[in-house]
């Protein structure tokens, strides 16, 4: 079954400086929405408004045509990856795990990954942070949910660890919608079906690279560099 999260409207201002205006964004259940942006941009804010733990002067967030005010408080509906990690200090890999799937055979098959298998009994900070990101991701894409937000999944992974996780996120889309956004521009072009630009306080549709030059986020001698 097919599902659709929906924003609109968004307005949010830091003081006098509004940073996001008159947003709006669709993903469905299938797609990958990748968001660029230059850092003070507001594509860390957009992914907060839309989970429901930041405020913006006006917003709309539909699931399925129906208006959330706070997505994140209905079960099974959307997940996010926030850029610092949510592991509490004194808990296990394992006991994280436990909690939030509440299913001993999907636990058991979590750890078969060869990534994280022998980190299970270790709390999150005996982990390096390329370690804890790489499991906080594939927890926060093994939910049950409809659609996920990924805020700088990339950041901190090792160079071998990488392809893994843009397998995941390619996986996991074949049951979810994901919206993710990193200054790992080539990665995140590498996985997604849709792509915007962040820029000014609104979104801008990239439907080709050169609309990257175009929109003043990367010179023609990097754009020419890139294939999509």
């Amino acid at each position: 079954m097919s599902h659709q999260l929906e924003i609109d409207s968004v307005i949010k201002s830091f003081g006098r400086n509004r940073v996001l205006t008159d947003i709006y964004l669709r993903c469905e259940t299938g797609d990958i929405v990748g968001i660029l942006g230059s850092n003070g941009s507001g594509k860390s804010s957009l992914l907060k408004i839309l989970f429901g733990v930041e405020r913006a002067e006006q917003k709309f967030i539909r699931i399925d045509g129906k208006i959330y005010e706070q997505p994140y408080l209905i079960n099974n509906e959307i997940a996010y990856l926030p850029q610092d990690s949510f592991i509490p200090r004194y808990m296990t890999l394992f006991d994280a795990v436990k909690c939030y799937l509440k299913n001993e055979d999907k636990v058991k098959l979590f750890f078969d990954d060869p990534v994280i298998n022998f980190l299970q009994y270790r709390k999150s900070t005996q982990l390096s942070g390329g370690e804890l990101r790489y499991f906080e991701i594939m927890l926060i894409l093994s939910l049950d949910v409809k659609f996920v937000l990924l805020d700088e999944p990339f950041n901190g992974i090792s160079p071998v660890n990488i392809e893994s996780v843009k397998e995941m996120i390619i996986k996991s889309a074949q049951q979810k919608g994901i919206i993710l956004t990193d200054h790992d521009y080539r990665n995140v072009l590498d996985v997604v079906t849709q792509r915007y630009l962040l820029s000014d306080g609104g979104l801008k549709n990239i439907r080709d690279k050169e609309d990257l030059t175009l929109w003043g986020y990367m010179s023609e001698g990097m754009v020419e560099k890139l294939s999509f």
